[in-house]
């Protein structure tokens, strides 16, 4: 099985569990916030679905279609110290402006559509990587130059990173 193929599996395992775990959680342990600094688990999901859709999956097609980026590049350390490791550290991040903006958060719904669009684009653009990962590179703000493979992996990587998000959150929820 191929390096693309293992990506997808995990991106359509984690994105189902968040989708499962949504359906199981009630309106108020969705929008509990136990101060002004930490997310609700509302919050986490609306940021798990725009910076997955408009972001890591966004960057992936456009390395595909040669847009907005150029022809060659590679990670900095950073990028480089994460595609090694395969996962982001386990640390807390802090998002200053952009996506850490107030986050306004949606329906479950939503959330549950926005999730399933993420599985079937990864799917789409899964095959297109199969083909040609390409060396045509998009800047990341931390990572340096990424391809779309790796543009395609951060996605994974970002959204397991959360998970442990998503159980400290549930945990506050249910104090």
């Amino acid at each position: 099985m191929s390096n693309i193929n293992k990506t997808l599996e995990t991106i359509i395992s984690t994105h189902n569990f968040y989708i499962n775990e949504l359906n199981s959680l009630s309106e108020q342990e969705l929008n509990f916030k136990s101060s002004a600094e930490i997310w609700s688990i509302s919050q986490l999901y609306e940021h798990l679905s725009v910076s997955g859709l408009k972001f890591f999956l966004a960057n992936t097609k456009r390395c595909l279609e040669k847009r907005n980026g150029k022809e060659g590049g590679e990670p900095n350390p950073n990028g480089q110290n994460l595609l090694a490791a395969g996962s982001f550290p386990s640390i807390k991040i802090k998002v200053h402006g952009g996506l850490a903006a107030e986050i306004i958060p949606r329906s479950n719904e939503e959330y549950i559509l926005d999730f399933k669009n993420i599985i079937s684009s990864a799917q789409v653009l899964s095959q297109l990587l199969e083909h040609d990962p390409g060396t045509y590179t998009i800047v990341h703000p931390v990572f340096g130059d990424l391809n779309g493979l790796q543009w395609f992996m951060n996605l994974e990587m970002h959204s397991r990173h959360h998970l442990t998000q998503l159980a400290e959150l549930k945990t506050l929820a249910h104090a």
